[in-house]
């Protein structure tokens, strides 16, 4: 009787080799599918980061359409220059008001904020004579300055000349004003003339030209420093 040799009758495939090799097949699948949802997320992210930039680009578009418009452009030019020159015309009168008044504006409406009163808003319409002039005066000059800075070849304005009527001011209201004028003039970066028939105003400026009349001429006579 012949007897089988060893090992004789079994399978050559060995299960736990097949296993370690199954293994390692799946690994390498699932490592590749973790790559492309790696790459597929970083474009996903990429093309979010694409569409924000377009959806910034169609708002600034679509607002500079709006703004290009013969109308809108205008009105947007008319604001913006009138948000600097309020700005500018604050900052002045915050000066000429020892730091009392700032002024802002609202839907067309001018406005002046009251320090010495809890930083009450009120309409420009309630302000005194002198502090309506102190408004005016500030608004002025701001507007002066955005001119000469509008551009470069423009002159500056170093020397300003006011004639408000001060013959019709009380005496309060022509001492701030006498008061806003000498502030003014300390600030030493213009040279400010007044115009007036008011002997009270006169007398308070330091260099004055006066002007005699007779029946037959008129001369002019320096006075003060």
């Amino acid at each position: 009787v012949d007897v089988p040799p060893a090992g004789a009758g079994r399978s050559g495939a060995d299960p736990a080799r097949d296993l370690t090799r199954a293994a390692a097949v799946a690994v390498e699948r699932a490592e590749a599918d973790l790559r492309r949802l790696t790459e597929r997320r970083e474009q996903a992210a990429e093309l979010r980061g694409q569409r924000a930039g377009h959806e910034r680009d169609h708002r600034v578009a679509k607002a500079l359409s709006g703004h290009l418009r013969a109308n809108n452009f205008e009105r947007w030019l008319l604001a913006e220059a009138l948000d600097q020159l309020v700005d500018g015309a604050s900052g002045i009168l915050r000066e000429l008001t020892s730091g009392q008044y700032e002024l802002v504006h609202d839907k067309g409406e001018f406005y002046v904020v009251d320090h010495h009163d809890a930083g009450l808003r009120r309409v420009v319409r309630t302000l005194s004579g002198g502090e309506t002039f102190q408004a005016s005066l500030a608004l002025a000059l701001a507007l002066s300055e955005r001119l000469a800075g509008m551009s470069a070849t423009a002159a500056s304005l170093e020397s300003i000349v006011l004639d408000e009527g001060f013959g019709t001011l009380d005496a309060a209201t022509l001492d701030t004003v006498a008061a806003t004028l000498e502030n003014l003039a300390a600030r030493g970066d213009r040279m400010v003339g007044v115009v007036t028939h008011v002997p009270g105003l006169a007398e308070r400026v330091p260099v004055r030209f006066e002007v005699h009349r007779d029946a037959r001429t008129a001369r002019v006579e320096r006075t003060g420093l």
